[in-house]
């Protein structure tokens, strides 16, 4: 089951499942935002503010067959939690990955965001939970300029990941990441509201995609 959808974490926080400690990810993550393991997270690998959820897909998992397919449709099915998948896409697992993003963004509807390594996945981790931050700064008004300040550089990690998207290059994925500020934001934008970023018919492909 997945029982970690009532956890309540700490802004600046993120909970990861027992699993991965010791693993690349979380070390690329210590030091960097406070990093603490807990046994029966259920299928969330990572647990951020904001009731934000990750689910890893490693290459390995890729590889050793469909297991994560199935824990995949029970992410998703958990309907308690904000889900996101970050799936690493190698050269040996780049065969799989066209099967997963069907599955999880075609069919399940869900946020999927693919890197290289576990290093990229960790910087991801990172943006998304300065992301919930500043969320949280803006919605208790605790920062009035904010608003006014320029948006911060894009991690490059997150930004070739909005980058794979058909369509995209570093410039428009940049105005993108500003105007959006969050890959959650993205994700949910309306076409409307990409249209007058990148134009009619590329806003149609981000959206499609």
């Amino acid at each position: 089951p997945v029982t970690a959808g009532s956890i309540v974490v700490p802004y600046g926080h993120v909970i990861g499942n027992e699993k991965w400690r010791g693993s690349e990810v979380a070390q690329r993550l210590q030091g960097k935002v406070r990093l603490i393991f807990e046994d029966g997270l259920g299928l969330v690998d990572f647990h951020l503010p904001n009731r934000t959820c990750i689910l890893l897909i490693s290459e390995a998992d890729l590889v050793a067959g469909d297991e994560f397919k199935r824990r995949l449709v029970r992410f998703r099915n958990a309907s308690s939690l904000r889900g996101i998948v970050i799936v690493e896409k190698t050269q040996i697992s780049d065969q799989y990955y066209s099967g997963v993003q069907k599955l999880a963004v075609l069919e399940l509807g869900m946020v999927l965001l693919p890197v290289a390594n576990q290093g990229e996945a960790s910087q991801l981790i990172i943006q998304l939970v300065s992301s919930c931050v500043r969320e949280q700064s803006r919605d208790r008004g605790s920062r009035p300029f904010l608003g006014k300040q320029r948006a911060p550089a894009a991690e490059p990690a997150l930004l070739r990941a909005v980058q794979r998207i058909p369509g995209l290059g570093r410039a428009k994925a940049l105005l993108l990441l500003r105007r959006f500020g969050s890959i959650h934001r993205l994700c949910n934008a309306a076409l409307a509201e990409l249209e007058p970023v990148v134009g009619q018919a590329v806003a149609q492909q981000i959206h499609a995609f």
